[in-house]
Order: C-alpha cells, then structure tokens, then sequence
C-alpha cells in the first residue's frame, strides 16, 4: 500500500510520519503532485491559515491532481487546516476558495460561552468526540466509544452544508462544533490524530484501512 502525505509548506510533517510508522503504516512525504496518481491514501496535514494553505497547493500543482484522486474514489484525510481546505470557502482573514470537496464554508470559533463566560481561542487541548446520527462503523472512527477524547489547536471551524456529513461534533463552551466530517471517501478531522495518543494512531490506521475503489 502506498499512503502518501502532502507536503504544502503547511504542517509538522514529521508527526504525521512518525504517526503512521508506529503503527506499521510506511508513508511518503512529497511536494510532487504526481505521487498521487499511484497512491492508494493520502493525507493533508496543515496548520497555519487557510488562504496560505490554498495558496502552497496551487504553487505546488496540487489542485488539479488532487481533484483527479478523489474523483477515482480512493480516500482522502484533511487534518485541522487540511479539513478546512475541504470546503468551499473560508472567512479567515478575508474570503478565501477552498478546495470544494465538501460543501460547507470555515467560519470562526464561538468566542464566548453559551454562559457568557469568555472563551479561550485559539481551543487548545483535548475534547471529546460527541456521537451524531451517523454511524460509525466502516469509517476512521470504526471500535472507538463516543466521548473519546482527541488533541485540538484550532480558531476556525468548518461548517459542512449538508448535515448528514457530520460525523462528530465536539463541545466547547455550551457550542457544538463540527470535529470529523465524511463524505463518501473524503475524511477530515479538526483534532490531531497524530497528537492524541492510541486513539489518534486508531484513527490513522483506520483511514488506511478504508475499503478503496479499484478505479
């Protein structure tokens, strides 16, 4: 199996790496753009800001051929800002295109309790995964409880059109917030997988665990 994660200039790819190597999961970090014709998984890490995340996958010749991978039905795992860049758009620092892979834009976390209580932003720490109507199995999630707990850094949020591609969501404050969002085989988680522990590698292995299209 060839997993194959995105070198955009975005992230701590090394984590990632690493991650994927404890678990037994050998990957290729790469800025080239043709890799993914022949993977069989790929993952966009990311942190930073949206518009500068946009802006490394157009320099690096990423769109087109990540549009071309998802189009053959194999999987596709968006981490933090890399779940943001799955959606349409963004309001962080302007109105910036994402990569409309999912349809939903990425607005700012809430910054004050549902109490009135002031909130800490950006939401660091971890934070359970709150269970939606959705099931889990057969998905990134598959064998893990609801409530489980994952490491979040992040001051926006994605927020999916379609409610039905919300897997999770996670509490912060008295708001409810998207924290894993599905569609078909695109994943993209808020938290960090590669940050949070055996429940994080579970994840991981997971996702290169997905049923896959043979196209």
């Amino acid at each position: 199996m060839k997993v194959v994660v995105i070198d955009y200039g975005m992230c701590n790819l090394l984590s990632v790496y690493n991650a994927l190597k404890s678990i037994g999961i050998d990957s290729i970090v790469t800025t080239d753009p043709a890799a993914l014709a022949f993977a069989d998984a790929v993952i966009l890490p990311g942190v930073g800001a949206f518009e500068d995340g946009m802006t490394g996958l157009r320099q690096k010749g990423f769109l087109g051929p990540l549009n071309a991978y998802v189009g053959k039905g194999r999987p596709l795992l968006g981490i933090c800002l890399g779940m943001q860049l799955l959606m349409d758009k963004s309001y962080e620092f302007g109105e910036h295109e994402g990569l409309h892979l999912i349809k939903g834009e990425v607005v700012p976390a809430k910054k004050t309790g549902t109490t009135g209580v002031p909130l800490k932003i950006p939401h660091v720490g971890w934070n359970g995964l709150l269970k939606s109507k959705q099931e889990w199995d057969g998905t990134i999630l598959e064998d893990l409880p609801p409530g489980t707990e994952m490491y979040f850094i992040h001051s926006f949020v994605a927020a999916p059109q379609d409610g039905t591609c919300i897997l999770t969501e996670t509490e912060y404050g008295g708001h409810r917030f998207c924290s894993v969002v599905a569609s078909d085989n695109v994943y993209g988680c808020q938290f960090h997988p590669e940050k949070s522990a055996t429940c994080g590698l579970k994840v991981l292995k997971n996702f290169v665990s997905l049923k896959r299209s043979t196209a």
